[in-house]
């Protein structure tokens, strides 16, 4: 029989062989998780940010909101999505969208779904499929392409960026714009570049769930579009101050 330190050594020499050989069967450091596949975790999350809740004081005074809200497992999302304004005691710009989330890369998500403009004019429904996400430098980017009836065609671009001043001071420069590719008379669109609307907003966050904020906001409407609004008596541009809220749920 061999002695305690003659097994002792035996097991000290065979122990780098035996994780070679592990590692050569697809085991080891060399996976992403040392101890076999991630677990694919199917736990439902859920969560909701209204990211613009403000009044906007100029010539013409305004109410803007804007949020999302998702549930869903790490990979499949479904997500709602509405932004619109209100001002003379009409909804303007009401969009409404219902999209399937899922990540397409480390930083990017696909998304494909739905989009109802509702709001004081007649309404419009389109397909709707894009990419959201944060590019280099964490800007959040977001980009979607629409399709609706009678080949009307339509794309949203929108970007904004949390520039921390402090940790708890924010100041969030922020933007969008909308294409179209034909006239829509009915809700006052014009062809190519209709409209943009972009804002400098400066937030405290008491915490993350609760953020006021003062901001500078422009909104612009060019072309067909621009003459839609002249013709109903609004100005194609406006530069307003603004003070809102921020909320997560």
């Amino acid at each position: 029989m061999k002695s305690l330190p003659a097994l002792v050594a035996a097991a000290i020499l065979l122990a780098p062989a035996a994780v070679l050989a592990q590692m050569a069967h697809g085991g080891g450091a060399t996976e992403a998780a040392p101890f076999g596949d991630p677990i694919d975790d199917q736990h439902i999350y859920y969560h909701a940010t209204l990211n613009q809740l403000e009044g906007r004081l100029g010539a013409d005074n305004g109410f803007r909101w804007e949020g999302e809200a998702w549930a869903g497992t790490d990979t499949n999302r479904l997500w709602l999505k509405s932004e619109g304004t209100t001002a003379k005691g009409d909804i303007e710009d009401g969009q409404h969208e219902l999209l399937y989330d899922r990540p397409i890369s480390t930083y990017f998500d696909l998304q494909g779904g739905i989009r109802l403009d509702a709001d004081s004019r007649s309404g419009r429904s389109w397909a709707a499929f894009g990419v959201e996400g944060l590019a280099p430098l964490f800007f959040h980017v977001s980009a979607t392409g629409y399709v609706s009836s009678d080949d009307h065609y339509a794309a949203k671009l929108e970007g904004d960026y949390d520039l921390l001043l402090t940790q708890q001071l924010i100041l969030q420069p922020q933007l969008e714009l909308n294409f179209y590719s034909k006239s829509d008379p009915n809700r006052g669109i014009g062809t190519g570049l209709a409209e943009l609307d972009t804002g400098l907003r400066l937030r405290y966050e008491f915490s993350r769930k609760f953020a006021p904020y003062i901001a500078m906001t422009y909104e612009n409407k060019f072309g067909g579009t621009a003459d839609f609004a002249r013709a109903g008596g609004e100005a194609p541009s406006a530069l307003r101050f603004a003070a809102g809220v921020r909320i997560w749920f």
